[in-house]
């Protein structure tokens, strides 16, 4: 803190004009800022530090550091400062709040007085990152091993002796072969989303036909639902051209569509549409599966969140279609939602800004 020491104790000058020198210099601060005088009252803050922790309490300067922020450890570490000049780094969480900061506290002299200077550091979005990347190890690790273990137990057999084994050596070979797929497609989806979040992809709206490309969708779903007796129904009216890249849209389309036949009910039904609302077109997926429960549907749209975990593992997936969807809405400069009602099935819509 020597800098500072050398500002304010060359000269003595008035406290209210050091005062007025110490807010103009914190001004240009991003991180919060206090100085505490000897009497432990707030003598400088900057903006920051007023938006941080003086929104409830008013004005910091005259307060007592108690008042506006209750932390022992943060106020121990301010009297170390000024009554034994050590420096000292505490990490504060206010409660109540998301919010977390690392303080490097150190003393600080000012009108030949003694105190203390707390620079906050704001490393809220650093935690969120740090869980986000923890969380998308955790799954990806998962999600890899699943498969990976599966093909590992199946050439093992086949290399101990099942190879000549003509009743089940191919249905080995076809466990492996969709283990194999199912790591490709994950794969896959984690660069695409990556590519997408990154900026690395750029989308070309025109003018596209929502029926043919719905048509499309099915056509490449078909087996798919007649393996499930799903119906698929297209009531999107014939010439309906909504403003999208076409390429992205049938792939939101197909990972709607693809959920909503995989998630139904045997003998099920799930119809795609189209509407103008608040001069935006919506596009909507509709389903008869067993639909998503108001707690779940908040995190839906995260990258691997699965409603029933042991269920998505049985049926497959990637656990990214519904964040890629979303992406990619937004992308368009539009919004994906959904509405739901357990036991009665679920609506995702699209809702896509017009020309």
């Amino acid at each position: 803190m020597s800098f500072f020491k050398s500002i304010f104790t060359k000269k003595p000058a008035p406290a209210n004009n050091t005062r007025t020198t110490l807010n103009e210099l914190f001004k240009t601060m991003r991180e919060s800022v206090i100085v505490v005088g000897e009497d432990t009252r707030i003598f400088a803050s900057n903006e920051a530090a007023y938006e941080a922790f003086g929104r409830r309490n008013g004005a910091l300067e005259n307060k007592r550091l108690t008042e506006v922020i209750r932390d022992l450890n943060l106020h121990e570490a301010f009297r170390r400062a000024i009554e034994e000049e050590k420096v000292s780094d505490v990490e504060l969480e206010l409660i109540g709040t998301d919010k977390k900061y690392d303080v490097r506290i150190a003393p600080f002299e000012f009108d030949e007085k003694r105190g203390a200077i707390g620079i906050f550091y704001d490393i809220s979005q650093i935690e969120r990152l740090e869980n986000v990347r923890q969380e998308f190890l955790s799954n990806i690790s998962h999600e890899l091993r699943t498969p990976l273990t599966s093909i590992l137990a199946f050439v093992e057999t086949l290399e101990d002796g099942a190879i000549e084994d003509e009743d089940n050596n191919l249905r080995f070979l076809g466990v492996i072969r969709r283990n194999a797929e199912r790591m490709h497609h994950l794969i896959n989806d984690i660069l695409e989303l990556s590519s997408i979040e990154s900026g690395k992809i750029t989308i070309e709206p025109k003018r596209s036909n929502l029926p043919n490309l719905t048509d499309e969708v099915f056509t490449n779903l078909s087996s798919k639902a007649a393996e499930k007796q799903v119906t698929l129904i297209n009531e999107v009216p014939k010439e309906t051209f909504v403003f999208a890249d076409a390429v992205r849209l049938e792939q939101m389309l197909t990972n709607l569509i693809d959920n909503a036949v995989k998630f139904n009910r045997e003998g099920g039904q799930v119809r795609v549409a189209h509407a103008e609302e608040n001069g935006s077109d919506v596009i909507s997926v509709t389903d008869t599966g067993e639909g998503i429960s108001s707690d779940h549907l908040q995190r839906i749209f995260e990258r691997f969140y699965r409603t029933d975990r042991a269920r998505s593992r049985e049926i497959g997936g990637t656990g990214l279609g519904l964040a890629i969807v979303k992406h990619l809405a937004r992308l368009h400069g539009g919004e994906i939602s959904v509405a739901s009602t357990p036991g009665k099935g679920s609506v995702f819509s699209i809702e896509l800004p017009k020309k």
